[in-house]
């Protein structure tokens, strides 16, 4: 569940970014133009160098031994008392919500509370915290916004993508059927249980071509990665990018157009 009261901290000199698994070996661009965004917003971005993984995959097994494993050495990445903003709705929720209870009775339980309580998605600190103002320098497109189950349920970040597209003036955001439908990834889910998987983006993948999308934009890039993989291997005209890559893109492309015509 997310949270009741969500009391956001004032705008902050430094955050720690953690970048997640995805954004690191997959998608960089995303993790990049979240820095940028923060800094554009006069955010000093500190990126502890030995994060790897929040320790999702093996909790969602139900590993819950081998997920204090991995999670123990990232528990000692964040000293200071500074805002941790990861561009995933499903790893800040497995930090925000799950580290207390596998810490709970531990001598790390005041660390994890601690961590768990200073981490934010990042479209909703850009959007509640920095309150990020957008100028639209692109052309007209049409998009999709899917928002993974984790992003909605354990953060409450699915006004938040919206709110920030409709900042945009050149982007008209179209409503996809069924939109709190899960797209099928959900991690290990989509391994163990192939043939459900399947038959869930598939369904999700035709409802956003059905809307009228160009391209769909998300919080988490293994919802993009599902969903785009799936449309690429089916021939269908949809692309996925995480919406922070989206937004950075939208800020720069009037300059960018410019320098290709000076070139």
């Amino acid at each position: 569940m997310s949270d009741t009261v969500k009391v956001y901290p004032s705008k902050p000199e430094k955050v720690y970014f953690y970048a997640t698994c995805l954004v690191d070996l997959f998608f960089p661009d995303a993790g990049l133009a979240g820095v940028q965004l923060l800094e554009r917003e006069g955010i000093e971005v500190i990126f502890p160098q030995n994060q790897t993984c929040c320790g999702q995959p093996a909790y969602s097994s139900g590993y819950n031994d081998q997920a204090r494993e991995v999670i123990l050495p990232q528990l000692e990445l964040f000293p200071e008392d500074y805002p941790i903003v990861v561009p995933s709705g499903s790893c800040s929720g497995m930090m925000r919500k799950h580290y207390p209870e596998l810490f709970a009775g531990t001598p790390q339980q005041a660390c994890a509370e601690a961590i768990a309580s200073r981490t934010w998605e990042l479209t909703d600190f850009l959007l509640q915290v920095c309150q990020i103002k957008l100028q639209d320098q692109g052309q007209p497109v049409k998009v999709a916004m899917h928002t993974s189950c984790s992003a909605r349920r354990e953060m409450g970040v699915a006004e938040v993508g919206p709110k920030l597209l409709g900042q945009l003036a050149q982007v008209e955001l179209v409503e996809q059927a069924r939109p709190a439908e899960c797209c099928g990834f959900g991690g290990t889910f989509a391994v163990r249980h192939p043939e459900i998987s399947a038959a869930m983006v598939q369904d999700k993948a035709q409802a956003l071509v059905d809307a009228g999308a160009e391209q769909f934009v998300t919080t988490d890039c293994g919802c993009m990665m599902n969903i785009a993989g799936y449309a690429e291997k089916q021939g269908l005209p949809l692309k996925g990018q995480h919406i922070v890559s989206f937004l950075w893109e939208r800020l720069q492309a009037k300059d960018q157009a410019q320098n290709g015509d000076a070139a």
